[in-house]
């Protein structure tokens, strides 16, 4: 196998197992919690994302 593709190959695996495992957190985050502070845990998750983006 190519090094470069499998260097991509990788990265988007890494980025795939990053993801599901932020699905997994919030959605054990949201299941345990009140209705009144799922907005709160929603709103925190954004401004992680952002960050991670580089936005902000």
């Amino acid at each position: 196998m190519d090094p470069v593709l499998a260097a991509a190959a990788c990265g988007v695996l890494m980025l795939l197992i990053i993801a599901c495992a932020a699905v997994l957190v919030v959605r054990s985050a949201l299941s345990g919690s009140e209705s009144k502070d799922r907005a709160g845990i929603l709103v925190a998750v954004a401004e992680v994302v952002r960050a991670l983006r580089g936005k902000r």
